[in-house]
């Protein structure tokens, strides 16, 4: 039997058994798939070391690397931390509760209302002390009709609808599975995952994690490139498509490649018609508003921004490419020396990730002044930031970062720099902003009035967009109004496991310091430099720790956990 015909068999034996497990999933109570969710969460632990020994293999780290912490965070963590949430969620539900009982409620501007979901109880509080996320509703949403919607299809758990596939990435090695389980549980779809073919070392650990979903018929996992791809998408039996990669690729999905699909597009005549929903990064901005800083201030968020480009390499679709600054803050000079340090003084690694070669030398050669650091990594500057510019249109996806100098000051550049990032960068996914909390401060109200006019789907204030990738209680995707023939980051969300109806974005905040220096500025937290740092020494360590504690919460891993990350 030729290869293509082989892999097509697979795919229509695996709808087949899908088909036949809709039924099953349909009839089974909300109890029943709670117990589900946990049997997949004891399996994530369990097998945790065997994931990231897969993602490892994949990346090329070696087994010493502290980063290697970047693996479980990223990956059985991010899983493990989804899966029981999304259970604590159907135990609400199974109960008549909503899973948004007890939640914090709040507002924001433009008639919007807020729900906490980082920390939702004690031990987020500990773990993660003075770091925070909030989920935005939609303008006109208010706490009660949120109560009233959250549970999405689980409100009504025996209407299922149909098939639905997930195209994996191939980059953070959680995303296939979430998106799995957020296809599952909030869309009620049984699920036909397609795993991306860099990751094709995780399907044992994959199929033995996802197992209790397997065995009762409501997932499928498929291999294979993109003849499969094509066929499954394009399958009579399937009934939506969600996918995670680049806007290339999802175009090339939806009109189809070369010159006639480009002709497709720009008609909006897609050859797939199905519904389709999409995470596809973008170009992610840092604005960094000026203020007085201390050396060890810059020092440290010099170190922060390395993080957000370096993080996997670069190889996220949320890692900041370009940072924003004042050409008129008088510590310039200063920062930009300290985040050439930084990126030239981080840990280097493989460039595991097809065409990242390709892309670093591109940026070379439409920025010839570029800086070119240790590890393959380069910084653009002297850039004129009135200019059209590759930087800003083009996904490098790659440990390419690159600096954009406004002319303005105080809040005037605060105004112009969220002006910029809204009309200038390709894509909504994340924008980070750092600043000095006596910035904030002089800011005040006019500051949320900002974050409201930002049109991304997360925004992170002294903190990274991945920690909203990480919370499995915030939502993650492109800010809403996308169109299929326009789709910049993406169409819909996923994570969100409290199931909020109406969400429009997350906001992340963390302090601008850790502890202690965190105290001299009067940020009352007591956390250390995160875990996700790329040179955090036992990130490895406090990421084992944190799987093992998401499985099975307890006070009595609290401290190894606190002793691990102090170290770091």
């Amino acid at each position: 039997m030729p290869p293509s015909t082989e892999a097509h068999a697979a795919v229509d034996s695996a709808l087949a058994d899908l088909r036949a497990g809709e039924n099953t999933w349909a009839a089974l109570p909300l109890r029943g798939r709670r117990a589900l969710l946990e049997r997949v969460r004891d399996l994530t632990v369990a097998h945790g070391a065997d994931w990231v020994d897969a993602a490892r293999t994949i990346k090329g780290l070696d087994a010493s690397s502290p980063l290697v912490g970047e693996e479980w965070m990223s990956g059985p963590y991010a899983f493990a931390s989804g899966a029981a949430t999304l259970a604590h969620t159907l135990d609400a539900l199974d109960s008549g509760r909503s899973p948004l009982e007890s939640a914090t409620f709040g507002s924001a501007p433009g008639d919007r209302t807020t729900i906490q979901v980082l920390p939702l109880g004690i031990f987020d509080s500990l773990l993660l002390n003075g770091f925070h996320a909030e989920v935005w509703l939609n303008p006109g949403v208010d706490a009660e009709k949120a109560k009233r919607t959250a549970g999405l299809a689980q409100l009504d758990p025996a209407a299922t609808n149909g098939i639905g596939v997930v195209l994996g990435a191939g980059n953070i090695t959680s995303i296939a599975p979430l998106d799995t389980l957020y296809e599952l549980i909030a869309h009620n779809r049984v699920v036909a995952l397609k795993l991306n073919p860099i990751t094709d070392p995780l399907l044992p650990v994959l199929t033995t994690v996802l197992g209790p979903l397997i065995e009762v018929g409501a997932v499928r996992i498929l291999t294979g490139g993109p003849d499969t791809g094509t066929y499954l998408v394009h399958h009579a039996h399937v009934d939506h498509v969600h996918m995670t990669g680049s806007s290339t690729t999802h175009d090339a999905i939806v009109f189809g490649p070369g010159e006639t699909g480009a002709e497709r597009k720009a008609a909006n005549d897609p050859i797939l018609t199905k519904p389709m929903t999409s995470e596809l990064g973008g170009v992610s901005p840092t604005i960094v508003l000026p203020g007085q800083w201390s050396r060890a201030d810059i020092a440290f968020q010099a170190e922060h921004i390395a993080t957000q480009r370096l993080h996997n390499s670069g190889y996220n679709c949320v890692a900041s490419q370009v940072v924003v600054l004042s050409s008129g803050w008088k510590q310039r000079d200063e920062f930009i020396a300290a985040l050439r340090a930084a990126l030239d003084r981080a840990p280097t690694r493989r460039a595991y990730y097809p065409g990242s070669d390709a892309r670093v030398s591109g940026a070379l050669e439409n920025y010839p002044q570029s800086a070119r650091l240790r590890g393959g990594r380069v910084l653009i500057g002297d850039l004129d930031p009135g200019s059209e510019t590759a930087l800003l249109t083009t996904e490098y996806f790659a440990p390419v970062l690159g600096v954009i100098e406004l002319p303005y000051d105080g809040e005037q550049f605060a105004i112009k720099a969220v002006e910029a990032a809204n009309s200038r960068f390709v894509g909504t996914l994340g924008v980070n902003i750092i600043a000095h909390p006596k910035t904030l401060h002089a800011l005040g109200d006019r500051f949320e009035s900002l974050l409201a006019e930002l049109r991304y789907g997360t925004i992170a204030v002294n903190s990274w967009t991945g920690l909203g990738f990480l919370s499995a209680a915030a939502t993650w995707g492109a800010f809403p109004g996308h169109t299929i023939d326009d789709v910049q980051s993406g169409i819909g969300i996923v994570h969100n496991a409290l199931l909020i109806d109406g969400a429009e974005r997350t906001v992340v905040r963390g302090p601008f310091r850790p502890s202690p220096r965190s105290l001299i500025n009067r940020e009352w937290t007591i956390s250390p430099k995160p875990p996700w740092f790329v040179t955090n020494r036992t990130a490895a360590t406090t990421g084992r720790l944190l799987t093992g504690f998401a499985g099975a919460p307890s006070w009595a891993k609290l401290p190894a956990i606190f002793a691990s990350a102090l170290r770091g």
